[in-house]
Order: C-alpha cells, then structure tokens, then sequence
C-alpha cells in the first residue's frame, strides 16, 4: 500500500495491533540495483528494531540480478526477509516490467525468485506476492509454481487478478486449490474487512495466515478480532481516531519530519479509507478540516470504540 503503509504506519500498528510482522512499501529496482543506504532510509526499522513490528523488505522489479543485488544490500542493511512483489496492479510499474506483469511470463518469475534465493544467505527467508493472474484465476497455478520452484518459502496471493485491480468479486477459492497442491505456507489476502469476511475466506482457502491491508486501516479493531479468533494471545483494543490520529502524527515527525500540512494531508487518507471500507461517518467533516487541531476537534466527538474480549 504504497504512500500508506510507511514507517510511522507501521510504528503505529506495531503499538497498538495484533500483527506478527509488516512488509515495507515496495522499493522498485529498475536501471541499477538499490544501494543499502536507500533501504535504511526508507525501512528505518533496519537499523533501529524498536520502531515498531518486524518489517519485511519487498522489492520489485523484473531484471533478475538487478533484484538479487538489491536484495543482498537490503540485508546488509538489516533486512531479515525479503519479499518479491509480483502482484502490483499499477499500470505505470507495470508498463515498466515490474509488478503484476511479470504474471503473463511465469518463467520469469521463477528466474527472478531463483536469482534472489540463490544470492542470500540459507536463513533468510524469500517470500513471493502474487495476484490470481494477469487476465485469468486459472493462471494463479502456474505462476505459484513457478515462484515456488524458484525457492519462495511462502506466498501471499491477492484473491484477484490484474485486469481486476481492486473491483469485485474477490475470489479466495483459487487461494485455496493453490494451498492443497502445493503444500507451500500460502497467506491469503484480499477483502477481509470483517470477521465475518476473515471466516469466509479461512474456510475457503484453508490457509492459517492471512494479510491484512486496507481492512486494517478501516478498522483498526480487525487485527485484534482476528487475532482472537487465530488463539493468538494480547487480542484486545481500547482505542478512539482522535487518539490514533495524534499517535501517528508523532511518529511521522519522529521518523520523517513531516509538517503539519503533510501530516494533514495524510491522517484525511486514513479517514477516507475508513469511511469507505469501515463505519467511520464523519469524513465530510474532516475533509474540511484545514488544521490539525481542527480535525482533532472534529474526532474529539467521535465515540471511543472498545474492543475487549474475554480470556
């Protein structure tokens, strides 16, 4: 999620969810490999682990030494995994092979994943992110395949394909017969905004890992919800936007010296995701807000959402 799932996201979420790790945004490799400064500037929890969650570099692009170069100075640079983004929808990175192209060309894949296992030390796991195909589900198979012939030790698949960009159907089933022929870990993702959304897609997909992104940030109860019904430990929330909202402001001063217009711009993005993904109901208000006080004024009367579940 890129623009969104940055280093004070990822500090915040790491405070106050229930997520075993975070991916960075995408770093994209296109005419030379990326230095190991540039992924210490943009994943500072490389070099300081107390921002928040356990973060994993991903990478994209499709030249295979190009990628496997950049994924050896990200670990040079702390990375202790790494993760391959073959799954990326945009038509500017994949006009410039990178992304969700690479699904029409699944050798490529494998090479591209092959290149990075091979240049990596044995204990630092290589993970893959896919969409179901290019134009069609049915591509999903070959293409998981070949990600997993190349050495992937698990892969994320977005339960749609490229032509479909975000529009529906989500369609977790494919996920699932990947899941069964495989015998690779799979994290499924895709639409989960509710409990109810993580239950179907887990009787669907048969999958005991599962990636959150804009449901998340819609709700920030989900993960806990999820959690607790994954028999994971600490699944509680007591939390209220206006607290969040100030919450993220500080780490973005803290990690990225951002001002106050820039920390403006991007609390009102959060609030437009909650409001269409989730119940937040007062974004026509916050999007006239022209100050931070204003918009904490606004959320200030927004009720404190508690999320407390018993054992």
């Amino acid at each position: 999620m890129e623009g969104i799932t940055d280093a004070p996201m990822r500090a915040l979420q790491g405070s106050i969810g229930a997520f075993s790790y975070a991916v960075s945004e995408f770093l994209r490799v296109s005419g030379e490999a990326i230095p190991a400064r540039v992924f210490t500037r943009e994943v500072p929890e490389l070099a300081d682990r107390s921002t928040g969650l356990p973060v994993q570099v991903q990478i994209l692009g499709g030249d295979p030494d190009r990628m496997a170069l950049s994924a050896l100075a990200a670990c040079q640079a702390g990375a202790r995994a790494i993760d391959l983004n073959f799954g990326c929808p945009a038509p500017t990175v994949n006009r410039h092979d990178g992304g969700a192209t690479l699904l029409k060309e699944p050798e490529r894949i494998r090479a591209v994943v092959r290149a990075v296992r091979q240049a990596l030390p044995a204990h630092v796991p290589v993970s893959a992110k896919l969409r179901l195909g290019w134009e069609s589900p049915g591509e999903i198979h070959h293409n998981a395949a070949m990600a997993a012939e190349g050495g992937a030790s698990w892969l994320t698949i977005h339960a749609r394909t490229r032509l479909q960009g975000y529009a529906p159907p989500v369609l977790w089933k494919p996920i699932g017969q990947v899941h069964s022929a495989l015998g690779l870990c799979i994290i499924a993702n895709g639409d989960i905004f509710s409990l109810d959304d993580f239950r179907r897609c887990r009787d669907e997909t048969g999958c005991l890992h599962f990636m959150l992104g804009r449901g998340a940030l819609a709700n920030p109860s989900l993960s806990h919800q999820i959690a607790r019904e994954l028999g994971l430990p600490g699944c509680e929330s007591d939390w209220d936007w206006c607290s969040l909202m100030q919450q993220l402001v500080t780490h973005m001063r803290a990690l990225l010296g951002h001002s106050a217009r820039l920390s403006l711009k991007r609390l009102k993005q959060w609030l437009k995701l909650a409001a269409l993904h989730g119940d937040f109901a007062h974004f026509d208000r916050v999007k006239r807000c022209e100050t931070l006080d204003e918009l904490y004024g606004v959320l200030a009367g927004t009720p404190r959402v508690a999320t407390k579940l018993p054992g």
